[in-house]
């Protein structure tokens, strides 16, 4: 059993994390008019990668190749395939439905972790906890104009963002079992992402130019993604997953469209609805419920067993 305050600083980590992340929507957006997606994603990360290894210069060595598969599972997943995906999603469908679509992420990690992690049982509180934070996220996403205008392809790829974002987190569970250092596996997995990303800098139109890279606006998004929200906020995550478990930590994401809300409001002046208020409130009551914990003789297993 997790002694209280390790909770709490698990808790702590993840809520860090989450105010970060929400408010990235901000410095990306504003960096999307000089540079393009897989641009702003490849900097950011491999400035990250630089500041962890500051950090942590030294060799992170596994014991295995099942480890290293690990390692490089995570990378995969969680660093190239998610923000690829996403990006690209972001190119052939509406934001608010990118938005809406990841935000499930949640729910695919509690049932990734019900199978393949032991004590990350599925319960009734966490799945009634989903269906309201959705519906609020519904509503922050598309902001009171419930207009049906799908792309296949775009929802497609933004259905799989969240899929490989739970197979992520259940991944770096398995690595945080295995006592590695927190700074030293994160590095280890920026190493591999940035390796399986290089053949997507290929595919588009990447053009860096030092006069881009030097612009005082520019450099300072830059930096507080690479630095902010790779560097700290990856290895901040993955020890509140070491602490928490990868179902009660990716919980905090529901809380990701509220803080972005939040953000644009304040930054990019962008206008705030009484929908959007309603969403923020029911995302909010959402993610408190499905954080309780359920009395097991309640856990959906058992339901089924019956």
């Amino acid at each position: 059993m997790i002694k209280k305050q390790a909770a709490s600083t698990g808790h702590l980590l993840a809520i860090f994390t989450i105010f970060v992340w929400g408010s990235t929507f901000v410095s990306t957006k504003l960096l999307l008019s000089d540079f393009n997606p897989i641009e702003v994603l490849y900097l950011r990360f491999l400035i990250g990668y630089c500041v962890l290894l500051l950090l942590y210069p030294r060799i992170v060595n596994t014991n295995s190749i099942t480890e290293e598969l690990l390692f490089a599972g995570a990378g995969l997943c969680g660093v190239t395939l998610y923000f690829l995906l996403e990006n690209i999603a972001l190119t052939l469908t509406l934001a608010a439905s990118v938005g809406v679509i990841v935000s499930v992420a949640p729910f695919f990690t509690a049932v990734f972790s019900h199978f393949f992690l032991e004590g990350e049982k599925l319960s009734v509180s966490f799945m009634v906890g989903f269906i309201i934070a959705l519906i609020g996220i519904v509503m922050i996403g598309f902001n009171g104009s419930f207009v049906l205008n799908l792309n296949p392809l775009g929802d497609f790829l933004a259905f799989l963002a969240p899929i490989f974002w739970a197979i992520y987190s259940v991944l770096m569970r398995k690595i945080s079992e295995r006592g590695y250092h927190t700074i030293g596996s994160t590095r280890k997995v920026f190493f591999y992402g940035l390796v399986f990303m290089l053949p997507a800098l290929f595919l588009f139109d990447v053009e860096l130019s030092l006069a881009k890279l030097t612009e005082p606006m520019s450099l300072l998004h830059l930096l507080y993604l690479g630095i902010g929200a790779s560097a700290l906020c990856f290895v901040t995550w993955n020890r509140a997953v070491g602490i928490l478990g990868a179902v009660k930590t990716s919980i905090y994401i529901y809380i990701v469209p509220v803080i972005t809300v939040i953000a644009s409001h304040l930054v990019l002046s962008e206008p705030l609805s009484w929908t959007m208020g309603i969403g923020v409130f029911l995302t909010l009551v959402g993610s408190f419920i499905s954080e309780r914990r359920t009395n097991p003789q309640y856990s959906i297993k058992k339901r089924m067993d019956l």
